[in-house]
């Protein structure tokens, strides 16, 4: 029997590779998944970079689909063989974050991000799944494993930044950059009833892929004042701004676009650099502005991959055109360099194994 997969991982701040590591063993309630496919996320990048403190050797990746490869004691729900995608939060369902209604923060603050950050992650031949009967979800026998995919992370990611933006019918909404989470941000926001979509980036193939997906507007932050534009189409303001990039001058602005009531949901990954995030008083009111802050990790679970799963079925929206590149898993150092430098227009490359 196999004992020894391959798998990509972290080897010290800025250097990654593919090495040989045991293949993860199912224990209670959990479940052991032979990989299929895989995106690599940008927060991996920003990971390796030092972001987020690691062990050498820890395998990177939280975007997989795969079948089941073995299941542990107490798995009701699936069998070996079975289609399946999870996503890349996977909550316990039992603690008190978790019954509180903010699995997110399983055990504690991220505490559900566990691939790379607590455990090996899922850019490997094999991973490990905890509370695989919470966490699995299957993959409906119509859908492809790049559809499936997309749930896994960005879908789920973006999607939260549109629920708490809290975007009212008919209303105005600013999504700072389109990278894969704010493309899929601004499809939510569409989704969500958005009467203006308003998307900020510079790259000019996202900007068409952000009209795409429903951006009635791009303002390219180059070339324009972003909030005096947002000003100019909305009057007073947003009612609602999402960060998706991770940086101060996003964030800064999102308070800025907004108008008193209005709602900055943030779900870029911050830190690259910089250990707090400034508020521009002035336009917070001093404090007093009736402007709310929310922010969101990816949401987990099975009961959302499988709603994430009928959006794409029922043709709402492409997740593929995301897709720009695609690799095989021997390239998979190659496709890592070309999202670390941005190349060739990358947004998302899909790894077959």
């Amino acid at each position: 029997m196999r004992r020894l997969m391959k798998a990509f991982a972290f080897l010290g701040v800025g250097k990654v590779g593919v090495i040989e590591k045991a293949i993860p063993v199912a224990g209670l309630n959990d479940a052991v998944i032979r990989t299929t496919a895989s995106l690599i996320c940008t927060s991996d990048v920003h990971t390796v970079a030092g972001t987020l403190p690691l062990p050498e050797g820890r395998v990177l990746g939280h975007e997989s689909v795969g079948v089941v490869h073995a299941i542990g004691e107490g798995v009701t729900r699936f069998r070996v063989g079975d289609r399946v995608a999870v996503n890349a939060a996977t909550p316990c369902g039992h603690c008190n974050p978790c019954q509180r209604g903010f699995a997110a923060q399983c055990g504690g603050m991220l505490g559900a991000y566990k691939f790379t950050a607590q455990k090996d992650g899922n850019l490997a031949e094999y991973f490990h799944v905890n509370d695989a009967d919470y966490n699995l979800a299957a993959i409906p026998a119509a859908m492809t494993d790049e559809q499936a995919l997309y749930a896994t992370d960005v879908l789920s990611t973006g999607f939260v930044g549109a629920e708490y933006a809290d975007i009212p019918i008919g209303g105005s909404v600013v999504i700072f950059a389109q990278g894969p989470v704010g493309l899929s941000a601004t499809i939510g926001a569409k989704l969500r009833g958005a009467g203006l979509i308003i998307a900020v980036e510079s790259k000019p193939d996202r900007a068409a892929l952000a009209r795409t997906y429903g951006a009635d507007v791009v303002i390219n932050p180059r070339t324009e004042d972003v909030v005096a534009r947002v000003m100019e189409l909305t009057g007073d303001g947003a009612d609602a701004a999402i960060e998706a990039l991770g940086s101060q001058e996003t964030f800064s602005n999102c308070i800025k676009v907004i108008k008193p009531g209005g709602v900055v949901s943030n779900i870029g990954y911050h830190g690259d650099g910089y250990s707090t995030l400034e508020i521009p008083l002035a336009e917070f009111g001093l404090g007093m502005g009736d402007k709310t802050i929310r922010t969101a990790l990816c949401q987990g679970g099975r009961e959302r991959m499988d709603r994430l799963f009928r959006l794409i079925q029922t043709k709402r929206f492409d997740p593929t055109l995301m897709t720009t590149h695609r690799f095989s898993f021997d390239q998979v150092d190659q496709a890592f360099e070309m999202m670390r430098n941005k190349q060739d227009n990358i947004i998302k490359p899909l790894i077959t194994f």
